[in-house]
């Protein structure tokens, strides 16, 4: 048997080592991702179009993950055209993932609120249909209790001139949109739609909340 050279036992040395460290490397980062993972909580909102309330939120400080997609109807996996159709139940809605050590669910509320028209039933501006409808999809207990203060608060306050219509239900099976309905206001900015209607409520929005903002 030939012998191994000492150059050739010290290079595979270095070759073992950083592979341990490569893996290693690895493994602590699945496990910060993990625990983050476990640190985030959800919640969905129906606030009209989904490519408002997407951009409004995606650009809030604490908020990680804005998903567009359908909760609250009666079949699985509708499309956009289904849904559009007003006969499946469904709202357009934002399921958004977040840090509760960052952001806390009462100004998640306050945006939700302060970004649309909760006091028209199935409608939001020129969006008519149950699609567009106001709700709140609460995930946990504290979002229910936290969403029912906050609506009975703005109402005793009168801060609409009509009465608050938006519904606070659990959340049910959430479906994910199409691809091209995703980050829709970051990519298609310069659209008729975007600029109309869009960017005036984000424009709103971004005033109101700089102290909140990415």
């Amino acid at each position: 048997m030939k012998k191994i050279s000492k150059i050739t036992v010290i290079v595979l040395s270095i070759i073992t080592s950083a592979f341990h460290f490569s893996c290693g490397s690895a493994t602590e980062k699945t496990k910060q991702t993990t625990k983050m993972d476990q640190k985030l909580e959800k919640i969905t909102f129906g606030a009209g179009c989904f490519w408002c309330v997407e951009a409004v939120f995606q650009r809030v400080k604490g908020v990680k993950t804005v998903t567009s997609g359908y909760m609250g109807g009666k079949i699985k996996n509708p499309t956009y055209r289904e849904v559009c159709s007003g006969l499946t139940g469904h709202a357009e809605v934002c399921q958004l993932s977040y840090d509760p050590d960052e952001v806390s669910v009462a100004t998640l509320l306050e945006i939700f609120w302060q970004t649309h028209d909760p006091t028209t039933l199935n409608r939001q501006g020129a969006d008519t249909g149950t699609q567009y409808r106001s709700a709140v999809f609460f995930h946990t207990a504290e979002q229910q209790n936290e969403a029912e203060a906050w609506k009975k608060k703005l109402n005793d306050s009168h801060v609409f001139p009509n009465p608050i219509v938006t519904e606070i239900t659990p959340a049910s099976e959430f479906y994910v949109a199409e691809d091209y309905h995703q980050n829709y206001f970051n990519e298609n900015g310069t659209e008729p739609y975007c600029q109309i209607v869009i960017k005036p409520k984000m424009d709103k929005f971004l005033k109101a909340f700089k102290s909140k903002l990415n």
